[in-house]
């Protein structure tokens, strides 16, 4: 069973529209520093846009990001929506 080897309280980063407006989790980057982003199919992001909060919290909206957990440093994950399969960069 997969599982992210980051603590579940661990600070992640998203958008306002992934956590307030029910936008699916369409990109997901793991940075070279270790720091995960959970994006939604929204463009022309500023600032404001951007929210921090914990790993748990992503994986209580969508759970299917646990495929996508042994993405390594400066890879990159994703999928057309919901229901199609994640496609990894390396």
């Amino acid at each position: 069973m997969k599982k992210f080897q980051d603590d579940l309280d661990t600070a992640v980063i998203t958008t306002k529209y992934v956590l307030d407006s029910g936008s699916p989790i369409l990109f997901v980057n793991h940075y070279d520093d270790g720091f995960w982003e959970f994006l939604g199919s929204e463009n022309n992001l500023s600032d404001e846009d951007f929210k921090i909060v914990s790993l748990e919290e992503m994986l209580n909206i969508d759970s299917s990001i646990i495929e996508v957990s042994d993405l390594p440093y400066e890879g990159k994950a994703y999928r057309q929506d919901i229901n199609q399969l994640w496609q990894i960069i390396i």
